[in-house]
């Protein structure tokens, strides 16, 4: 089982490239395909997604094609997953409802609980704009070392 779907990860990786471009020009998304390593056709499929979303805006026209709707700083890494995977859950029994026979009384659900917290309280502190900047750093370290 992936923790992130592919699509997400695809995801990811288009809203990072458009954070790169973020204030400079919109992106087509052949552009956006081709950079990211990923079909026109997927990558036609998650930016519809992102753009219903609410997490990028597009343009028409020869300079036109898509750019982020708000600053990659106010973007954070739990919201594209859970807009393309509805978060990342530990087990069933965190999904709500009745998944799990056991869940009453259950002594691993406490813990999982605690441990699914944290997991999404650190993917919701992680934005674009950070791993956009570690991105980067990383490039200096590689060129410089």
């Amino acid at each position: 089982m992936d923790v992130l779907r592919r699509n997400t990860d695809y995801a990811i990786r288009a809203m990072l490239y458009l954070s790169d471009c973020y204030g400079k020009r919109p992106v087509s998304v052949k552009e956006l395909a081709t950079e990211r390593s990923f079909s026109y056709q997927l990558g036609c499929k998650l930016l519809q997604k992102l753009r219903k979303a609410g997490f990028v805006k597009s343009s028409m026209g020869p300079k036109g094609g898509y750019e982020l709707s708000r600053d990659p700083a106010k973007i954070t890494l739990y919201e594209i997953i859970d807009l393309f995977q509805q978060g990342i859950r530990l087990n069933k029994c965190l999904l709500g409802g009745d998944g799990c026979e056991f869940q009453s009384g259950c002594q691993v659900s406490l813990k999982l609980v605690s441990l699914q917290r944290y997991i999404d309280g650190y993917l919701g502190g992680i934005t674009l704009d950070e791993l956009l900047s570690n991105q980067q750093a990383s490039k200096e370290k590689q060129k410089t070392g």
